[in-house]
This record gives C-alpha cells, sequence and structure tokens, in this order.
C-alpha cells in the first residue's frame, strides 16, 4: 500500500505542475490523468452512491483485475516529468536546418505566431479568419 501511495503522491506533484493548454482549455489533461489514478491507485472498492454495475463493461473488470505494478506507474510519473523538463529537447536539438526548410523557412515561426494569437482572437477576429483561408487572393 506504501507503494501506491508513493506513486500517487508524485502523479499528483507532476500533474500540479502540467501547464494548462491555452488552446482547448475546456480539454484538461490533468482532469483525465488525475480520474486515472484515482481509478488505478484510489481505493479499490467502488464508491456506492456512483457505482452501477449495469454500467460496467467487460473491458473494465479485466483493467480492474490486472496486478498493481509500482514500477511501471514510477516509469509513467518519469515520463511525466521528462516532458515537462523539455527533456528530449535538450537531448536531441533541432537544427536549424531541420527548423528552417528551404521551401518555406518562415513556416514554424508564422505557426507560433498564430498559436500565440489564437486564444486572444474574437469570435469575429475566428470567423474573419476562417475566410481568409476560403478566400485566395491572386
Amino acid at each position: 500500500m506504501a507503494g501506491k501511495s508513493v506513486a500517487y503522491r508524485h502523479f499528483q506533484k507532476a500533474l500540479a505542475q502540467w501547464p494548462i493548454d491555452i488552446l482547448r482549455p475546456q480539454v484538461s489533461f490533468q482532469h483525465v490523468m488525475r480520474r486515472r489514478i484515482d481509478k488505478q491507485l484510489g481505493p479499490s472498492t467502488p464508491d456506492k452512491s456512483t457505482y452501477d454495475p449495469a454500467k460496467e463493461s467487460k473491458d473494465t473488470l479485466v483493467t480492474s483485475l490486472k496486478p498493481y505494478d509500482e514500477q511501471a506507474q514510477l516509469a509513467q510519473v518519469n515520463a511525466l516529468y521528462s516532458f515537462m523538463e523539455n527533456r528530449y529537447s535538450k537531448k536531441y536539438p533541432l537544427s536549424d536546418r531541420l527548423l528552417k526548410p528551404l521551401s518555406n523557412p518562415g513556416y514554424y515561426e508564422n505557426l507560433m505566431k498564430e498559436l500565440d494569437e489564437a486564444p486572444k482572437r474574437s469570435f469575429f477576429g475566428r470567423l474573419l479568419n476562417s475566410w481568409k483561408g476560403f478566400v485566395r487572393w491572386s
């Protein structure tokens, strides 16, 4: 039981530090992961007020019977931490040749600019932008 609490605490700490997606704030990675770890690492008996055996499928029965593997859970926590710390972008840096292809050197810069501006855009700005994509001036 102590192993579960260690993995659970690490998951909670990692998810508390995970950044919020400004493009899709209604879809929360933290919420989905918390539900998953509560289901896997939380109490083994379902809450009687919300438990409905009619809604339980064969898949959920199979996944709930899997044995707890502390090392696998800690490896998943390590993966979360590695993404938050950008370990892979530090270990494998992208070359300028890859970030600025000869066919369209400003593509990734324009993409990042668009992604930064998208959440701040008003309804009419989004509508105007979608129409700009349909109409080509040539």
